[in-house]
């Protein structure tokens, strides 16, 4: 059994074991194309995103009713002759199953796959009474003989080769056996109906609990969870209270979702509904005996939180790592604690204490793909950056975070500093737009691209002579930089600006901006980054703008859905946040949606671009049309594969998990030079300092640019 990491360093050394593996990379990568591919065309048939609307509002009145549902599910499950019990905790629930296994004289247990038996350590503890426990699952059954807890929700062997399960069945069976996969399955086969036959109990999990009929729900591939429920004397399910569901309707809602979310499936190969006790010939009576053990376990108060209440919508799909790129490369192990993926991170802070948490919530690039799939609409990236948060409030910020912080809330001493810096860098640069002589004891695993260095004059020191008079505009706007463009990339807003000017458009720049804070709530500085959403909101006469232009994806994302619910302020102070965050649009929608352009506005002079989509602009912000519509106007747009996968930059992400950030670059880069394009055109600098340091590193011959620039280019004078 494995344990949480205690430290980031024994952490990113079992991470970089993971990234040498080159079968579990290889495994995964596949899998996390094959994936999104196979999801995409099996959801066609169906309205997916009113689906998983539905299954959130179903999910949040359920999580309100636990103890009446509770109440009526044990009522009617009853009347059909099953015992339903509650656990408050994990220990509680596995001696209420140990004393039935007791009572029942069991010997010898059979096992469906069960995450909340994962949660509970079940099998630890009947192994403790002497019992014989079997996962029945192959791939559960394929751990339990390696000794290893699952890597995945749905598919818990998906880490291991056909190489290493033969080794492990060959072990198991005493006898020597091939890597071949058929042969295989029939030998899981043979070895699984002998458990079968001489179980006394089976234990299975329940994907719905039906409060209406008493009857749970069982979804599978496999044969193996009705073999469980139906062959042994006994049956007990194991059910968390948040599978607890009104009405078989709202089950089956779920169920046109759950399938096709986890396995690409339409439906699985069996779902099996379970409704009290049947006749059986296992004993004295004739009677099965049937027990429905409902598990707390921190639950019920977690449905009383206002925000993390969300967390039991979960549907246990597993969809949230198969997008998740940093499970791609390094594998559910590395990826939670029993639980896996972004909804294990936070889970593993509620079920398991903020010690299993501390550092795998570190761990989430914030790319936002995994509540852009989630089966139940779970915001899933905030709720980890509020899980920080809170790990800071109990424990307190690291050093450099709180030294960090204390500048950044100084809006002039942080400026003052950058421009300190500005000159400071000279002997580091040799002239040229990167760091270029940076000692290596500073570069450290961050190598793997060059690093920008800060402009020689900032945006805002540009701002008077680059003003441009606009006699009579037809629209008024403000432009909010973000810290990136104002002090490293200033020729992006520049290009902005001079677009916008061109269409008639009057710019205005406020000097009292600073940056958006999304970098201090990412290390879980909640009471500073509130502070930067007053000052933002505070430096903008919102009601003076037609809208708020911002060339930073992240920005725009982080103050349009973060900024309305940070500032507990005055009803004024409330009132400018939310005007504020209102305003502000995207430069690639405001300038295709708003103005209009198109190709009659541009000169197409033939080069080849390609594009990165950033997470926060496709997923954050939902858009995904118009920056492509704007290339293809301008230039012949190639389509490079898997444009919306994460660059790897994720701000300060990539200082903390350089290796994983590195490897994501190198993927990225790798589909861009395939393209054959000569530029690569990204909506966020962030993305443009990734990908632009990387194709330096490599001296590749692709000129990365923000699409402002691309459009300020070719122009109709």
């Amino acid at each position: 059994m494995h344990d949480a990491p205690k430290d980031l360093a024994s952490y990113q050394k079992a991470l970089h074991e993971s990234l040498e593996n080159a079968f579990l990379r290889k495994a995964l990568d596949k899998f996390a194309v094959d994936y999104r591919t196979s999801r995409t065309n099996v959801f066609k048939d169906v309205p997916e995103r009113e689906l998983i609307a539905q299954i959130a509002a179903d999910k949040d009145r359920s999580c309100k009713r636990l103890d009446e549902l509770y109440l009526q599910f044990k009522q009617e499950a009853e009347k059909r002759g099953a015992k339903v019990h509650l656990a408050k905790t994990a220990a509680e629930a596995n001696e209420i199953i140990a004393r039935i296994a007791r009572e029942n004289n069991v010997k010898k247990i059979t096992k469906s796959k069960s995450m909340t038996a994962e949660e509970t350590l079940l099998n630890h503890r009947l192994e403790q009474d002497g019992m014989e426990i079997t996962e029945t699952d192959l791939g559960e059954w394929i751990i339990q003989l390696r000794n290893e807890p699952p890597s995945h929700m749905v598919m818990p062997a998906i880490h291991l080769s056909r190489d290493e399960v033969a080794t492990d069945f060959s072990r198991a069976t005493n006898e020597t056996l091939s890597n071949d996969i058929g042969k295989l399955v029939k030998v899981s086969r043979r070895e699984l109906r002998r458990k079968f036959i001489e179980a006394d109990m089976g234990i299975s999990g329940a994907n719905f609990a039906i409060a209406e009929n008493g009857s749970i729900a069982i979804i599978t591939n496999e044969g193996n969870g009705r073999l469980v429920t139906t062959l042994p004397k006994v049956h007990v399910a194991l059910i968390g209270i948040d599978k607890l569901t009104p009405t078989l309707e709202e089950a089956l809602t779920a169920l046109l979702v759950l399938p096709r979310n986890a396995t690409s499936q339409r439906l699985t190969s069996y779902v099996a509904w379970i409704g009290g006790a049947t006749a059986t010939t296992g004993s004295e009576d004739g009677k099965k005996e049937v027990h429905f053990v409902f598990l707390d376990n921190g639950r019920s108060e977690l449905a009383k939180d206002p925000l993390f209440s969300q967390v039991l919508r979960c549907v246990r799909c597993g969809a949230c790592a198969n997008v998740c790129p940093v499970y791609r490369l390094v594998g559910g192990h590395k990826m939670g604690y029993i639980y896996i993926g972004a909804i294990g991170l936070i889970l593993s802070y509620f079920f398991f204490g903020r010690d299993k948490a501390r550092v795998l919530t570190q761990n989430c690039v914030g790319c936002e793909a995994c509540t852009d799939i989630c089966a139940a609409g779970i915001d899933l990236p905030r709720l980890i950056r509020e899980i920080r948060a809170r790990l800071n409030d109990e424990e307190g910020a690291p050093r450099e975070v709180g030294l960090i912080s204390s500048v950044m809330k100084n809006r002039t001493l942080f400026h003052t500093l950058l421009k300190f810096a500005k000159f400071a860098q000279r002997p580091l640069t040799g002239g040229t737009p990167f760091l270029r002589h940076l000692p290596q004891m500073f570069a450290g695993e961050h190598g793997f691209k060059a690093l920008p260095a800060l402009a020689s004059t900032s945006f805002r020191e540009r701002w008077k002579t680059i003003r441009p008079n606009v006699p009579k505009p037809q629209r008024r706007v403000a432009i909010f930089a973000g810290c990136a463009q104002d002090f490293i990339y200033p020729e992006q807003l520049e290009a902005a600006v001079r677009l916008l000017a061109a269409h008639n458009v009057a710019v205005d720049f406020p000097l009292g901006q600073s940056c958006c804070g999304l970098p201090l709530e990412a290390m879980g500085q909640r009471s500073v980054a509130a502070e930067l959403v007053r000052q933002n909101a505070g430096a903008f006469d919102s009601r003076r703008y037609d809208a708020i232009i911002t060339l930073c994806a992240s920005c725009a994302s982080h103050i349009k859905h973060a900024y309305p619910s940070m500032l507990a302020g005055t009803d004024n102070e409330v009132f400018k946040t939310q005007l504020f965050a209102g305003k502000i649009t995207d430069f690639s929608s405001f300038v295709r949606d708003t103005l209009g352009l198109d190709a009659e506005n541009f000169v197409n002079r033939g080069q080849k671009v390609c594009y990165h989509a950033s997470c926060h602009l496709c997923r954050g912000l939902g858009v995904k049309d118009a920056p492509r519509a704007l290339i293809d106007a301008c230039a012949e747009y190639v389509q490079a594969s898997e444009e919306e996968l994460c660059c790897g930059f994720g701000g300060t992400y990539s200082l903390k998990f350089p290796q994983i950030s590195a490897q994501l670059l190198d993927k990225k880069l790798e589909h861009y030079a395939a393209s054959g394009a000569s530029r690569l055109v990204v909506d966020c600098p962030g993305c443009v300092m990734q990908l632009r340091g990387g194709a330096e590193k490599k001296d590749m011959n692709l000129a990365v640019t923000h699409i402002a620039e691309l459009l300020a280019e070719h122009l109709k004078r």
